[in-house]
C-alpha cells in the first residue's frame, strides 16, 4: 500500500503491511495503537478491520506525520492523535490495549525530502530531527561535540569501525572551514575518512545512521516503549515490531526473549518463579516480491509476541 501526505509529494511504501496487521489479530471492538504513525499505511489497514466500537491511538513526533494523522482523525472519530514519541505509550490506561504496532526507523518521505537532512544522497540542511519543533539538530550538536563523544556515538550507534577517524575528520573540518551545515558537507568528510567501503554501501551510511539515532534518542525511546507495552497490553494483546537495522532488532529480540521465559530470582531461592509475560514469539521477513517492489524493505524484520495472562 502506498500512501502520500497531503502536504507533500513524497510517496511512502508501507513495509510488511499485511503481515503486521494480520499479526495484530484485530478485533472489531478493540483499542489498538500505531506507535509510529508515519504516513498512516498501517493505521488505515487497522481501521479497515475495526468496527464502530473500536478505536485507534496513533503516536508520532514528526509534524508532517501528525498533519496526516489529524486529517485522518477529522474524517474518522475512532482515531485519537498524540503528537509525541512512542516513549509516551505508558500514559495510556493499563491493560486497555488489544494490540501495539511499532514500525521503527525513518519513512521514505523523511529520507527523500532534502529539507529534513536524513539522507547523504540529497544535499540539504544537516538536521535529522524527527520532531523539527524541538531539540538540537545534528548541525547544532556538531558545533561543539568533543571528538571522544562523536567517536562513541558513531561507534555505538553506527557500528562504524572507522569511528575515530570520522570524528577527527569532522573536528579538522570545523577548525579549518567552520561548522558543518549541510548533508553534502558531512558526507564528503566521512567519505575522506572511511578507508574501505562495503560493497553497495555509501561510506556515509553508518555515520548518518549513528547521528540520526543519537539526536532522536531512538534506542532509549524504543526501550521505554517496549517496557510500556507490557503495562498497556491486555491479556492476549499482541505486540508487533518492525525494525530495519541490527541495533533495533537486537533490542526487540532480547526484550521478547527475556519476557517469554519464566524468571527465577536467584537472590530468593525459595520464591515462586515469576511467570513469563510474553509468549507465541514469531519472526517474519519481507517476501522476495516485496523487496523487488521496494528495495528499502530488504532489511526489515517483523517480530510479534502475545501478552500472557499473569496470575494475581
Amino acid at each position: 500500500m502506498d500512501t502520500t501526505s497531503p502536504t507533500s509529494s513524497f510517496v511512502h511504501h508501507t513495509v510488511l503491511l499485511a503481515e503486521a496487521v494480520d499479526a495484530l489479530e484485530v478485533r472489531p471492538d478493540g483499542h489498538y495503537v500505531d506507535a509510529t504513525f508515519g504516513r498512516g499505511g498501517h493505521s488505515r489497514a487497522i481501521l479497515q478491520r475495526l468496527g464502530p466500537q473500536g478505536s485507534l491511538t496513533v503516536f508520532d513526533k514528526d509534524p508532517q506525520a501528525i498533519a496526516v494523522a489529524q486529517a485522518l482523525a477529522a474524517t474518522d472519530a475512532r482515531v485519537r492523535v498524540r503528537h509525541s514519541g512512542f516513549c509516551e505509550l505508558g500514559t495510556l490506561a493499563p491493560g486497555g490495549v488489544a494490540g501495539v504496532l511499532m514500525d521503527l526507523g525513518v519513512s521514505s518521505p523523511q529520507i527523500d525530502d532534502p529539507a529534513r537532512g536524513f539522507s547523504f544522497r540529497h544535499d540539504g540542511p544537516l538536521d535529522m530531527r524527527m520532531d523539527t519543533t524541538r531539540g538540537r539538530s545534528v548541525a547544532q550538536w556538531l558545533e561543539s561535540a568533543e571528538v571522544a563523544e562523536m567517536t562513541e556515538v558513531i561507534r555505538e550507534y553506527g557500528e562504524e569501525r572507522f569511528a575515530q577517524s570520522v570524528a577527527k575528520a569532522i573536528d579538522r573540518r570545523r577548525q579549518e572551514r567552520g561548522p558543518l551545515r549541510t548533508t553534502a558537507e558531512l558526507a564528503a568528510v566521512v567519505a575522506g575518512a572511511v578507508k574501505t567501503r562495503e560493497p553497495g554501501k555509501d561510506p556515509a551510511t553508518r555515520t548518518f545512521q549513528a547521528f540520526r539515532i543519537f539526536i532522536n534518542a531512538e534506542l532509549e525511546e524504543l526501550q521505554q516503549a517496549l517496557d510500556a507495552s507490557l503495562q498497556v497490553l491486555a491479556p492476549q494483546g499482541r505486540l508487533a515490531v518492525i525494525s530495519f537495522h541490527s541495533l533495533e532488532d537486537r533490542m526487540v529480540k532480547r526484550f521478547m526473549a527475556k519476557h517469554s521465559r519464566t524468571e527465577v530470582d536467584r537472590r530468593v531461592p525459595f520464591a515462586e518463579p515469576a511467570p513469563n509475560r510474553l509468549g507465541d514469539v514469531q519472526r517474519t521477513m519481507p517476501s522476495a516480491e516485496e523487496v523487488a517492489r521496494n528495495p528499502r524493505a530488504r532489511s526489515a524484520v517483523l517480530r510479534v509476541a502475545t501478552r500472557q495472562e499473569v496470575a494475581a
